[in-house]
């Protein structure tokens, strides 16, 4: 198990707060942390559920759910930019 933290912005920030730390195991995906997040609350699933269009970033890098958490990593959730 690594000890992760998560941070949210925006809306999701709104929902959740600023951030949290999280257990998740070794060799981990992004995706898998998104699930295991999902069922930790139903405030979680709500904001976090698939049906929504969520970013990522890992260490400041945007990436996608196949993507492994390294241990220790500082992981961002956030709703997508959209431009105007």
């Amino acid at each position: 198990m690594t000890v992760l933290q998560v941070r949210y912005f925006a809306s999701l920030r709104e929902a959740l707060g600023a951030h949290e730390q999280f257990d998740l195991p070794a060799g981990a995906t992004l995706g898998e942390l998104r699930d295991a997040l999902v069922a930790r609350s139903p405030r979680h699933a709500d904001v976090l559920t698939r049906r929504r269009s969520v970013r990522a970033a890992v260490n400041q890098v945007l990436c996608d759910e196949d993507t492994v958490v390294p241990a220790g990593a500082e992981v961002a959730f956030f709703p997508p930019v959209t431009g105007g």
